[in-house]
């Protein structure tokens, strides 16, 4: 950054001159027809491979391609101009590229503009700015059309800085996104850990006892609610299959939920739910706030907790093949299939030492899942602080390069090289 800085304070030192994108690089539009693709062939990119240009799995003939008026070459700039519009791609390799309209090509003068400075000046907070002007109406943001970005301004420092600008923000990128790679594998890592001995602990040979679910206790289900008797607001939750374990999107009345909490079935804190159709054996541990369940297919055991420990069949629900009939439309888990279901009695000091051990697993992993998303969003938002930092210039005297200045511009960068 000091060199950088150094390098800005002596060539720019009254700042730099702000040039409109139509007056630094050539901007095409891709094809408006929806082309014919093939299984090999050309490249065809759009807006959903911004990202990473080469990943593209849409092709389109050669003979197709050579119909294309514009290609792109090495050093272009693709940017997307619908959907998060200004999103920009540097073309780094001689491979042919298709492009839909979706795209723009920005083909900078390579006297004047390094195209990886291009990108980050477009993405940068000055860009975006500029951006804005130009697609929000009432607030809501539209597509872009040649003419528009050919409006949009950017920062015109002599080469060199431009250069040493792209080398800072590349290295700094390359080495943010080796270190969110090597905690993604380590996260990877701890998982694959995590099921390994979860499977290993909760295997059990013959020597133990074993019991059934039945005789642990009553599989037990909610009173049946009609649609009639639920509404999109209310006083108390109501989950159905699709909505278990998420936000519910229906509600019943408390002098309902109060009825039939006290007259039917309902579970006791720490009860496990189980899903007994769509996800089936999915589990969630009820945690004793006011909600009511959906009959059938959200059901429980109202097990003895001397025999067998919530906690414990928790953990034991989560690597048991269930049992599912199939002989119906929808495939299920029927009440009959759970209290089948065979479950090791162990002492309840072993049932905690094993649900401790796995406690302690499901912590690391959890808090390892909470700190990636955070520190990858902490290292991107510290990118962006140093690219905003770096295109943030002193306007020399407020102007906006001419076709007659940069014309100057570019003799003068010609005459230092």
């Amino acid at each position: 950054m000091n060199r950088i800085e150094k390098a800005i304070d002596k060539l720019c030192p009254h700042g730099v001159e702000y040039a409109k994108l139509n007056r630094v690089c050539q901007i095409y539009d891709g094809t408006h027809s929806t082309p014919n693709y093939t299984d090999y062939g050309v490249k065809f990119v759009s807006v959903e491979n911004i990202n990473d240009l080469y990943s593209a799995n849409k092709y389109i003939s050669e003979e197709d391609y050579r119909k294309f008026k514009i290609k792109p070459q090495k050093g272009d700039v693709f940017m997307t101009r619908i959907g998060s519009i200004g999103a920009c791609a540097v073309v780094d390799r001689e491979e042919p590229l298709a492009y839909y309209v979706s795209l723009a090509l920005l083909k900078p003068n390579k006297n004047v503009l390094n195209g990886k400075f291009l990108k980050y000046a477009i993405e940068s907070l000055h860009g975006r700015k500029e951006l804005r002007k130009k697609t929000l109406i009432n607030a809501v943001p539209i597509k872009i059309n040649k003419e528009e970005i050919g409006k949009i301004t950017i920062p015109l420092p002599p080469l060199p800085i431009q250069n040493k600008i792209v080398h800072f923000l590349d290295s700094f990128s390359a080495v943010t996104t080796e270190h969110i790679a090597k905690l993604s594998e380590e996260l990877s890592a701890r998982s694959r850990q995590y099921e390994y001995y979860k499977n290993k602990l909760l295997s059990f040979n013959n020597i133990v006892e074993w019991t059934t679910l039945g005789e642990v206790g009553k599989i037990c289900m909610c009173k049946r609610i009609m649609k009639a008797e639920t509404s999109p607001k209310g006083d108390v939750p109501f989950y159905k299959i699709g909505t278990f374990g998420k936000k519910a999107d229906a509600y019943i009345s408390w002098e309902t939920f109060e009825k039939y909490k006290k007259t039917y079935s309902y579970p006791k804190k720490g009860d496990i739910l189980i899903s007994a159709a769509g996800t089936i054996g999915r589990t969630v541990v009820f945690d004793g706030k006011p909600a009511y369940f959906q009959d059938s297919n959200i059901v429980w055991v109202d097990n003895d907790e001397s025999k067998v420990l919530n906690s414990f069949l928790q953990y034991y629900y989560q690597t048991f093949p269930w049992k599912i009939s199939t002989g119906g439309t929808i495939a299920r888990l029927y009440n009959e299939n759970i209290s089948k279901t065979k479950v090791p009695v162990l002492p309840q000091k072993q049932q905690k030492r094993l649900v401790d051990t796995l406690n302690n697993f499901e912590t690391v992993c959890s808090e390892l899942n909470i700190s990636l998303p955070a520190e990858i969003d902490a290292r991107q938002k510290q990118y962006e602080y140093y690219r905003d930092l770096l295109l943030t210039f002193a306007e020399t005297g407020n102007t906006i390069l001419t076709d007659r200045q940069t014309d100057r511009q570019t003799d003068r960068q010609t005459d230092r090289q």
